[in-house]
């Protein structure tokens, strides 16, 4: 079974995208879309305070009103995160973000931030995983019967 140390050991931008508590929402947004992600961690120094997503905007937004020049992002953020450990399996964390109905997940050891994966992570990786097995059983299949003797 495949775990998030694997997944994080082959992803291809392995940065951590994140703002202070302080930082303003226009400054998290503008970061997410630079970096091309949805959802951008809330940091105090080492330690993760929350959880800022394209989804926690578009409530803000629609339901608060407020403009993102003048809002801190702690006003906004999610602040219960929920986190992931290296060892936890691909299915597991893609149980876990369909309970909860979220796509990012930060990968924690102990007190110390590994990286962020997001269902579409777990998706590709689960997707390679079987694409291998595949492979596998075709060319098992292939050397175990090898067609007709040829004369």
């Amino acid at each position: 079974m495949h775990t998030v140390r694997e997944l994080l050991a082959a992803k291809s931008h392995r940065s951590i995208i994140y703002v202070g508590p302080d930082d303003t929402v226009f400054e998290a947004v503008t970061r997410m879309v630079k970096a091309n992600v949805g959802a951008i961690l809330v940091m105090d120094g080492p330690r993760v305070r929350g959880i800022m997503t394209e989804r926690d905007y578009l409530r803000f937004v629609t339901e608060l009103g407020r403009t993102a020049r003048d809002t801190p992002v702690l006003d906004l953020m999610t602040r219960k995160v929920l986190y992931v450990t290296p060892d936890t399996s691909i299915p597991e964390v893609m149980a876990l973000m369909t309970e909860a109905r979220i796509r990012h997940v930060p990968v924690m050891e102990g007190e110390t931030l590994l990286g962020l994966v997001s269902i579409g992570d777990c998706v590709k990786q689960l997707t390679h995983n079987q694409e291998v097995q595949l492979r596998t059983l075709e060319a098992y299949i292939a050397d175990a019967y090898p067609g007709p003797a040829m004369p």
